[in-house]
């Protein structure tokens, strides 16, 4: 009966480490940032069609999502808005108040501002192509957490690699430390381009404030305005 006994235990034992591999916990545990986009696959092979059906059934996917408390207090998804043939897209933070209520990203007072930036270098939401890390407003439009960021990452990537953009901006450090990593904050990290591989996509990246930040603090405004005229010359280079 002893015997027996420490056999099942041994066993339950056996099975507890197994479902703790199977689920990853040294990335819950562990307080070094997570190296997203070296451990993290895109859904892109998933898809088939045009570049419209495949973003119809990258949109599903994320409607399908299961225990998430992101979509359980949230009134509609925020998937993008824009052109998607556009060179260009722009990723942010999350959906707020504005963005849940109508379903669209960046259109409140934030997305008010942005498009007056996209104005300054001749741009519009007809040219751009506009998205978030997460799908659905954290309450209070407190940041994602971790968790909910690793949840919706493969979306994203996937979202990126459809889209295949030449021009890659990331509004505020929660898409730059997504997408790039801890390493560097906002301030230290905007305004410079590099190229990466984000499935089959390989688009110039550069990051900016996120207009949120810029209205709270508005003497950053030209250190974005240096961004934008990047931007504007790459996007000239590239679409020439």
């Amino acid at each position: 009966m002893l015997y027996k006994m420490k056999r099942n235990l041994n066993q339950k034992l056996i099975n507890l480490i197994e479902y703790y591999n199977l689920i990853n916990i040294n990335l819950l545990l562990s307080k070094k940032p997570i190296k997203r986009t070296d451990s993290i696959k895109t859904l892109g092979n998933a898809f088939s069609g045009t570049k419209a059906e495949k973003l119809k059934q990258l949109k599903q996917e994320i409607k399908a999502v299961k225990n998430c408390d992101l979509k359980k207090n949230a009134t509609n998804m925020v998937f993008a808005d824009g052109n998607i043939n556009s060179k260009i897209m722009i990723i942010g933070e999350g959906p707020g108040a504005n963005e849940d209520a109508e379903g669209k990203p960046f259109v409140g007072r934030a997305g008010k501002l942005l498009d007056k930036m996209l104005t300054a270098i001749n741009l519009d939401r007809t040219k751009v192509y506009i998205s978030n890390v997460v799908n659905y407003r954290p309450p209070e439009n407190r940041k994602p957490t971790e968790i909910e960021i690793e949840r919706y990452l493969p979306f994203l990537k996937s979202h990126i690699e459809i889209i295949k953009p030449k021009i890659l901006v990331l509004l505020g450090s929660t898409a730059l430390n997504t997408l790039i990593g801890n390493e560097e904050v906002i301030s230290k990290a905007r305004g410079k381009w590099i190229q990466k591989e984000i499935g089959n996509a390989k688009p110039w990246i550069i990051a900016s404030f996120h207009p949120a930040f810029l209205m709270r603090q508005p003497e950053q405004k030209k250190l974005a305005w240096i961004d934008l005229k990047m931007i504007r010359e790459k996007y000239k280079i590239l679409n020439t």
